[in-house]
């Protein structure tokens, strides 16, 4: 295996680690409007996130950052066809971290409906872009000759990748109910549970049809083999959550995630951005690539760095591992 394969196998990995991470993330904020039905609520499904979500955004910085150095033609070429929908991603993280940190400087009932407005709002449109960039990733732009994106915003709005996005939204939701679920206790966990069990049955239906349409145009045995852990890993975190098992359920929602960001992986590999107007044109791990040395070097900086990155992340989880209720928190903020 060369070089450049390893470093699309370590990019697939990192890519994968952001959307486990930042999956219940995203899902968290959405459920500050669907799942709380006060402040109180929502500070709390707020608070257990609030000591991680920083981090979980450190493995999309490493993504961007490894694609950029080991494929820097397929970095130019994604960033500037998808520039708006990577814009208002990066202004929502943005904002999103604002809101995080500025929603409890000021007691004023404006000010703090305004911030959890925020998180609400930059939680939602980020969960379904990625969904609809990894989907026209997937199933191929407008690259010309010259490895540039010829085609229009609208392009991007096509049938298929906006079910991808459909997909992550209801995955990440689900995913976020279910850890909900694993960090409240009293009655928001129970709602968090029966709100995760519905949210489960409408991701299966909108994930099955989404990885059946993506096998069905650029599949292999491999892929196939992905699928089919996907689909069994959703129906068990569905399982377990209906009988009130959160800590599998996690794990198996997870797994879903891992399995389904896989596939498209392993759709796309060797390529890394196809063209839809010519395949000789597309992007691939070979002609996208930066020079073998360049690789070797970031490799030695991966075996390095990358431990130490695991171990105080985890270390984080297990610090903040407790579960947190509406009795936690003070009533006056």
């Amino acid at each position: 295996m060369e070089l450049h394969d390893i470093w699309f196998v370590l990019i697939a990995v990192l890519w994968i680690g952001y959307f486990f991470l930042e999956g219940f993330d995203f899902g968290i904020g959405v459920l500050t409007k669907l799942l709380a039905r006060d402040r109180k609520e929502r500070r709390v499904l707020i608070n257990t996130i609030g000591p991680v979500w920083d981090g979980n955004e450190v493995w999309l910085l490493s993504a961007g950052g490894a694609t950029f150095a080991a494929f820097p033609e397929w970095y130019a070429t994604l960033f500037s066809g998808f520039y708006l929908p990577l814009l208002i991603i990066l202004l929502c993280l943005i904002v999103r971290g604002v809101a995080f940190e500025y929603r409890a400087k000021r007691t004023g009932e404006r000010w703090q409906t305004n911030w959890e407005n925020a998180i609400f709002w930059t939680s939602l449109i980020p969960a379904i872009l990625w969904g609809v960039a990894f989907g026209n990733i997937v199933r191929g732009v407008k690259i010309d000759a010259d490895m540039e994106y010829v085609g229009t915003f609208f392009d991007l709005l096509n049938p298929y990748a906006i079910l991808g996005g459909l997909v992550t939204l209801f995955l990440f939701t689900f995913h976020g109910a279910v850890f909900a679920a694993l960090k409240t206790a009293g009655d928001i966990r129970v709602r968090a549970r029966s709100l995760a069990l519905k949210l489960g049955l409408a991701t299966a239906v909108l994930a099955l049809g989404f990885l059946l349409w993506t096998q069905a145009n650029s599949g292999d045995r491999w892929s196939l083999a992905a699928l089919i852990v996907a689909v069994v890993a959703l129906v068990a975190a569905i399982g377990a959550i209906a009988k009130g098992r959160e800590g599998w359920s996690f794990a198996f929602s997870g797994l879903t995630i891992v399995a389904a960001v896989g596939m498209l992986f392993l759709t796309l590999f060797p390529n890394v951005m196809p063209s839809s107007l010519n395949e000789a044109w597309s992007l691939t791990v070979t002609n996208a690539s930066s020079t073998p040395y360049t690789l070797k070097i970031m490799t030695w900086c991966a075996g390095i760095a990358t431990p130490m990155v695991l171990l105080y992340q985890s270390w984080t989880y297990w610090v903040f591992r407790k579960r947190i209720g509406t009795q936690h928190i003070a009533d006056a903020h």
